[in-house]
């Protein structure tokens, strides 16, 4: 008899499967206006809204830059770090 374990995989089918936020960290060291290009380059973002998030991050510490599945949103925050730009992964909830 074969005992089939289908427990494990669909808790990690769930995971990956929730929605994960790409977060932007203010950071003392790059200007606005190098952030605000980062966020047009990375994100395809307007310049109006690159300002916004950048504006957001500037006066609340952080800024939720996208959101999607954790694969893609991996590829967003390297693509930030290699910008010099402190980004995290999270949950979205």
């Amino acid at each position: 008899m074969t005992e089939t374990i289908v427990e494990e995989e669909t808790k990690l089918q769930e995971a990956l499967d929730v929605p994960w936020n790409v977060v932007a960290h203010n950071d003392p060291v790059n200007l606005m206006s190098y952030v605000t290009r980062v966020f047009q380059k990375v994100f395809g973002f307007s310049r109006e809204r690159a300002e916004r998030h950048m504006l957001e991050v500037h006066q609340k510490g952080r800024s939720i830059v996208w959101t999607g599945a954790r694969e893609a949103a991996e590829v967003y925050v390297q693509h930030l770090h290699s910008h010099l730009l402190l980004a995290t992964l999270e949950r979205s909830q």
